[in-house]
């Protein structure tokens, strides 16, 4: 039985070195790479919370036994489940299928985008109550680093080339050949390439949490 509240689901590799932000570890190194994975997994668990908008769970790969995961839960009070799929289109797809079970929405973001505020999840939740099946935020990159839904269809997540700059725009046009009802939020900009890291530097987003 559905409950009226919006669950939020946070995505989050575990900070290990040589696996956690690769390609930032020419930079960081693989040490200095997984530090910063814990910072953002940190900063939008913090965000998630701070929105209101509903229980906050911490979805974990590859294994939510990892020490970070474990912290996370203690330190913030998260439940903690793992990711289950062949790849992060099937992952997601079954992390928001079972959020929808007991849940009238269901909100899912990432932990590479620091930009992402609370505001966004508020305004997410907003359009989801009003009626609309889904809300996507989109990233410059041309992903996007929040999908809200009410209803979920696998074709959402199917045939993606996860990380390649045409998710967002093949992910819009299927919610229109699906006919339903979507908003876009505002473009926002994620941590994932070499480049990204002085931007990062320079908005000081993780020196204020």
């Amino acid at each position: 039985m559905r409950r009226g509240g919006i669950a939020v689901l946070v995505f989050a590799r575990a900070p290990l070195p040589g696996r956690a932000k690769s390609r930032l570890a020419q930079r960081l190194g693989g040490w200095g790479a997984a530090r910063l994975q814990a910072r953002l997994t940190l900063r939008a668990l913090r965000t998630a919370l701070s929105a209101g908008c509903g229980p906050v769970e911490l979805h974990c790969t590859p294994r939510c036994r990892h020490a970070f995961f474990r912290y996370c839960a203690q330190l913030l009070a998260v439940k903690l489940r793992g990711q289950h799929g062949a790849d992060l289109g099937e992952r997601m797809l079954r992390a928001l299928s079972r959020g929808l079970r007991t849940h009238r929405a269901a909100i899912l973001i990432g932990a590479d985008c620091p930009e992402l505020r609370a505001r966004d999840l508020r305004r997410a939740a907003q359009l989801l109550r009003g009626g609309c099946d889904a809300v996507l935020a989109p990233a410059e990159d041309g992903g996007y680093a929040l999908i809200g839904l009410r209803r979920v269809s696998p074709r959402l997540f199917a045939g993606l080339e996860w990380g390649g700059p045409q998710v967002y725009s093949r992910t819009a046009l299927e919610l229109a050949k699906l006919g339903w009802r979507w908003r876009a939020l505002r473009t926002v900009w994620d941590v994932d390439r070499p480049q990204d890291l002085e931007r990062l530097r320079a908005s000081r987003l993780l020196e204020r949490r």
